[in-house]
This record gives C-alpha cells, sequence and structure tokens, in this order.
C-alpha cells in the first residue's frame, strides 16, 4: 500500500522543511521552559497530537496543550510523558517514558515511524467490498505477533450480505481461527451490531487498521459520536486548521477500553524485518523451524522442508505459506 515514490530532490526539501520547523518549535519549547517551575513535573498521557503539537491528559482527566523537547524523538498517541506546566492549561513535555509496545510504519524515506504507543490490541477491519486479500491480512497479523499484542480480526459490513452469503463470506477466514485468531462479524447499521466488537475492546488500547473503504471510520464514529470540541481545543492552541483526518486520537470508552484512531494506518505496511522474524510472525510455524533437513532451508521446494510437509499434511494453510514465501522474496529484494 506504498504511495508514490518521492524524487530525491523532494525528499531533500522535505527534509529541509522539517529541519527548520523543527527548530523554531524547539525555540518556542525552550522559551516555554523558561517561564516554568523546574520542579514542578508532572506525568501525563498523551492522547492527541497534530504536527508537533500534543494534548497530555494528567491524571485528573485534565487536559493541557504542550509542545516538546525535540530531542525526545518522534511522541505519539499513547505515549506517557513527563511534562511541565508553563500557564493557562498549556506546557512543555520534558521527558518520555519506557513505552510497552510501538506499532511502527516506514516512512519515505524507508525509517520506521511510530503510529501508536502502548497498544494492546491490534483490531484488523475487512469487509465483502472492497475485497480482502489474505496477503495484506497477514501482514496485519505479523505486526501483532511482532509488537507482542492481541490480534482481533473484524469483518465489517455485515448488512451487505444476504445470510447465506454472509455465511460463505466468513467461511474464508476459517484458517485464522483455526490458529488462534478471534474473528468476529459487525455492522454500524444493525441493532446491537456492535457488540461482539465491545465485548473484545473492553479493558485493551486498540487501534483498527485496514485498507481504504472497509468502515473503519464508520466504526470509529458508531463506537465514538465526533464532537468537534476536541480538535477544537487544539486547533485554538496551536494556530493550526480544524483538520480532524490528520489528528490522531485516543479515545476512551465507558467499558474501561481505549481505541487510538490514526490517519496513518491508511498506509501501513511492514517495515525492515530480518527473515527470524518474518518466520516468527506466522506463528502456525514455530512448531516446524528448525526442523527443516537443511539449516539454510528456504522452504520453497527444498527436501525435507518442515513447512512444506506441514502444508501437505494440513497443519499449514498452503496460502499462509504462499504469502510468507512471496514477503520473504520481497525482503530479499529490499522492497
Amino acid at each position: 500500500m506504498a504511495g508514490r515514490r518521492l524524487t530525491k530532490r523532494q525528499r531533500g526539501r522535505i527534509a529541509q522543511l522539517q529541519k527548520e520547523r523543527r527548530r523554531r518549535l524547539a525555540e518556542k519549547a525552550d522559551q516555554a521552559l523558561q517561564d516554568a517551575d523546574a520542579e514542578d513535573v508532572r506525568e501525563g498521557r498523551v492522547i492527541r497530537r497534530h504536527g508537533q503539537h500534543l494534548i497530555v491528559q494528567d491524571d485528573d482527566a485534565r487536559q493541557h496543550h504542550c509542545l516538546f523537547r525535540q530531542n525526545l524523538g518522534e511522541i505519539v498517541c499513547g505515549d506517557k510523558v513527563l511534562w511541565q506546566p508553563v500557564a493557562n492549561d498549556q506546557g512543555v513535555v520534558v521527558a518520555l517514558l519506557p513505552r510497552n509496545t510501538v506499532l511502527s510504519r516506514p516512512d519515505y524515506s524507508g525509517r520506521d515511524k511510530p503510529l501508536a504507543a502502548n497498544i494492546t490490541q491490534l483490531v484488523v477491519v475487512l469487509a465483502p467490498r472492497p475485497a480482502p486479500t489474505g496477503y495484506l491480512t497477514d501482514q496485519y497479523l505479523i505486526a501483532a505477533e511482532l509488537i507482542g499484542v492481541r490480534a482481533l480480526i473484524t469483518l465489517n459490513k455485515a448488512d451487505l450480505l444476504a445470510t447465506e452469503e454472509w455465511k460463505a463470506f466468513r467461511q474464508k477466514f476459517i484458517r485464522y481461527e483455526d490458529i488462534g485468531y478471534p474473528v468476529i462479524g459487525v455492522s454500524a447499521k444493525q441493532e446491537n451490531g456492535l457488540e461482539p466488537l465491545l465485548d473484545h475492546l473492553e479493558e485493551e488500547t486498540s487501534i483498527l487498521v485496514g485498507q481504504s473503504g472497509v468502515g473503519k471510520s464508520s466504526l470509529i464514529n458508531a463506537l465514538i459520536p465526533r464532537t468537534e470540541e476536541a480538535v477544537g481545543e487544539l486547533s485554538e492552541a496551536s494556530g493550526l486548521g480544524r483538520h480532524t483526518t490528520s489528528v490522531a486520537t485516543l479515545h476512551f470508552l465507558g467499558n474501561g477500553a481505549e481505541i487510538i484512531d490514526s490517519p496513518g494506518v491508511r498506509s501501513f505496511r511492514l517495515g525492515k524485518i530480518g527473515i527470524w522474524e518474518l518466520e516468527s510472525g506466522f506463528r502456525e510455524f514455530a512448531p516446524y523451524l528448525g526442523k527443516c533437513r537443511f539449516s539454510n532451508c528456504r522452504h520453497c521446494n527444498e527436501p525435507g522442508c518442515a513447512l512444506i510437509e506441514a502444508v501437505e499434511e494440513g497443519h499449514i494453510h498452503p496460502e499462509r505459506l504462499k504469502n510468507f514465501l512471496h514477503m520473504a522474496d520481497q525482503l530479499e529484494k529490499g522492497h
């Protein structure tokens, strides 16, 4: 799902603009810190990110507009931080606390860019239209395995199909249930159509991923009624426009669930990983890894390949091995 490639000149221009913007914001943050009480350092949670501006929520659920020191690196929704108040519910983030998990994707230069922090669950949203691909689904599941979070496959838009058509559609995902991934069906347009999803979101910090058109935004809007108040707070404090689609936000549900709505997942893809990491991303491969006849087995057509034998015996779905081989080939080519 990569976008168009940028020329070297375009990349250089973007990098220069970003460098200059970071310099100006760093000066602004440093100036704000001069007015802060150096001993008044508080812990908070980043619940909204728009460019270099943050909304940080404190332990009393009060929200504060904050800048952040550029030497802290990339700060994203879900991050836990230390910040110093300056004035008028504003502050400066001075430290990034350790993350339990972080979901990243490659940026235009190929470097991993964080999308969300401290998540516990990746919700893969699929729908009858646009037709899902097992390859993309497997990429999402690999990401969940590699960062150590739960994965939930959510089949959206159940209202689009008749009963028998829906059963046939759902049958295509039995192989994922067989290897331990929950698969649920939901619809934002049917009465109680979101109950299965709400049950799985409870007490989790989740992020929804999926290709364009599967209804991620509709699900978010149904779960969390949109208000302009939150975006307006950030726009007013930062002097930026009210671009709701570019604001990454952490939402809180009444059942203890947290959902990070990030525009970054629209173009999500795996970053640069090693072949052993790719192998470990396919959880059903685990019993067979290291048991091939040859230690450098590529799992293509080598004699004595434990993965190929597992496919022949029905323990691994053939499409999963096919997708693995394609991903491995892409890794070798540097894609």
